[in-house]
């Protein structure tokens, strides 16, 4: 393994955080709340460090992409989701390992690997911690076709989260679709106009290449980890290490149901509903007339999907423990 890693940065994360925690130890003077610790822990434990950072999305893929090809001794991605779903399609089934320096605003995967969240300092010495004592710890993704092709322009769609279709896509795109941009206050409003359009949504579901289900469902949420959102556990009995997708389904809800269950998603214990049912596949199809795929919070593209659960298909830089608590 070589002794150098490649801090891979998004300058927008966190409102700026994602740049301020990969500035060079040259610079921690300046600014007495720089978040350096990011690249200082790396050095601290022996491996140099460089930063690669992209003008856009697919520059930055691009950048990780060759840092991987070059040999890179870990790929540590800084910032939110967004940018953990761009260094997973870098580094899915290479065995370059994955460091996550949570500074964005959801931070779900990190969630669910049990790291330090919006620390910088503490999440680079638990990744250097990692990268030194062995490399790491393999789990499964998540990954996406399109009706028979693979979803995405850049090829395969690998996600690390969960897989959101129906009344939260729905938002997503509404929210999407906004003039207003306000942060947080964007998704509210969204949130709200989709309330009062609710409306069951045909279903075709195919799980391990089984029969094929029909139901009626305010949304299908497929889970290789357990949250999304900023911690919305729709899929909490979700492991990232089982081979397996955990599929919830909310059947057909009026409002006061909706709002009613709603509250118990960030407590994971909304899945006893009487509306709520869980599937455990390696494999699914989902379709659903003019709903919209999103994954680790990324739109990919409309239904249908084929998703499929892949073991081990990532080695990332996270404590050995449990992924996940026990069922």
């Amino acid at each position: 393994m070589t002794s150098e890693i490649t801090l891979f940065v998004n300058p927008t994360a966190g409102r700026g955080r994602g740049a301020h925690a990969a500035l060079p130890a040259a610079r921690a003077f300046q600014d007495a709340h720089a978040a350096l610790p990011a690249a200082r822990a790396f050095q601290d434990a022996g491996f140099s460090v460089r930063t690669v950072r992209g003008h856009g999305a697919d520059d930055a893929l691009r950048c990780a992409r060759e840092a991987v090809e070059d040999g890179t001794g870990a790929l540590v991605a800084i910032g939110g989701d967004g940018m953990v779903s761009l260094a997973l399609q870098a580094v899915a089934g290479t065995g370059t390992p994955l460091g996550v320096i949570p500074v964005g605003t959801g931070n779900d995967f990190a969630r669910c690997l049990g790291l330090p969240l919006r620390d910088p300092a503490a999440a680079g010495r638990t990744a250097a911690e990692a990268l030194s004592e062995g490399g790491g710890r393999l789990i499964d993704l998540g990954r996406v076709e399109a009706g028979g092709t693979e979803a995405g322009r850049g090829g395969a769609r690998w996600f690390g989260t969960v897989l959101a279709s129906g009344f939260d896509s729905r938002v997503n795109d509404r929210g999407n679709r906004m003039r207003l941009r306000a942060g947080r206050f964007t998704y509210d409003l969204a949130l709200l106009s989709e309330l009062a359009a609710l409306r069951p949504i045909p279903y075709r579901l195919t799980l391990d290449d089984g029969a094929e289900t029909r139901i009626e469902a305010t949304l299908v949420a497929v889970g290789n980890g357990t949250s999304y959102g900023g911690g919305m556990r729709i899929c909490a009995g979700a492991r990232l290490d089982d081979g397996l997708l955990d599929v919830t389904v909310v059947g057909a809800c009026s409002r006061t149901e909706l709002l009613r269950v709603f509250p118990r998603v960030y407590r994971g214990t909304h899945l006893d509903h009487p509306k709520v049912t869980v599937h455990r596949a390696r494999s699914l199809t989902i379709e659903a007339p003019g709903i919209t795929g999103y994954a680790d919070g990324e739109p990919l593209g409309p239904l249908p999907l084929t998703v499929r659960s892949v073991p081990g298909a990532l080695r990332v830089l996270a404590p050995q423990t449990s992924l996940q608590a026990p069922r």
